[in-house]
Order: structure tokens, then C-alpha cells, then sequence
């Protein structure tokens, strides 16, 4: 059975928690990322996105070349470990409407992440195709 750990992105990219908010915003404005995970001693901490930023530093009028991540960060809202099966992952993933989620081992330290899209894909590619011997549910076209 395929677990958690065979599907995830390896090594996702972090900041460390006292990286500073103007750096994850530079990050942030690119197009391709929308969360940050912000770490200590490997450890996952928290998450910072653009919405954070905004409220966190620019609304609350803090200078992001100063505001450090361990600051802001917020608690991830869901993480998952590296050895759940890929089925059980997927259901949390739908059941919690999540897109991703960070992959973290006993220890919480941050190890993959783990995407709703690329696990479909995944969970499509281990579906064995259709035994041809057996009737198909759908009537031929008349």
C-alpha cells in the first residue's frame, strides 16, 4: 500500500522563524507560492501567507524589514505524517478541504508537503484499468 511519504514534495521550501517578513514576502510575491513554512532548529512552526502579512505586519503597522516569522507565524491547520496511507490522506484532504498539507515526522519536523492534486494523480496512476472480459456499466452508443 503507498503511503504519505512516496507522494509528498521532499524538502519543501522554508524560512526560518527569524527570517525576516519582508523575505517571505519577496517570496510571496511570486505567482507559484502561496504559503511559507517557517521553521526552528527544523521544526515546523507555523505558516505565513499573504493574507498574514497583510494583517499581521502591514495592518498592525510593523516594519517587515524588522517582524520576524516566528512572530507572525501561524499554527499550521493540519499536518500529516509520512507513513499514512495515501487513500486515508486523501479523504482528510477532502474532508478538511484542504489543498495541501505539510508532512512532518514523530519529531515535527517539517519533511514534505503534500498536494491534493498531485496525490489525485497519484491515487488515478495505482488504479489497475478495467478487467475487458468484464460488461461495461455504459451501454454501447446505439
Amino acid at each position: 500500500m503507498s503511503v504519505v511519504r512516496e507522494a509528498m514534495v521532499s524538502h519543501p521550501g522554508h524560512l526560518p522563524a527569524d527570517a525576516t517578513a519582508q523575505a517571505a514576502g519577496e517570496l510571496l510575491g511570486r505567482p507559484e507560492v502561496r504559503a511559507i513554512y517557517v521553521t526552528e532548529d527544523e521544526r515546523l512552526v507555523g505558516v505565513v501567507t499573504r493574507k498574514t502579512l497583510v494583517r499581521e505586519v502591514v495592518a498592525a503597522g510593523l516594519d517587515p524589514r524588522t517582524t520576524r516569522l516566528g512572530r507572525i507565524a501561524e499554527p499550521p491547520d493540519h499536518t500529516i505524517g509520512p507513513d499514512v496511507p495515501l487513500e486515508e490522506a486523501y479523504r482528510f484532504l477532502e474532508a478538511e478541504d484542504a489543498e495541501r498539507v505539510p508532512v512532518v515526522d514523530e519529531r515535527e519536523r517539517l519533511i514534505g508537503v503534500l498536494s491534493r492534486s498531485v496525490l489525485q494523480r497519484r491515487l488515478a496512476e495505482d488504479e489497475e484499468p478495467a478487467d475487458e472480459d468484464e460488461p461495461s456499466e455504459v451501454p454501447p452508443a446505439a
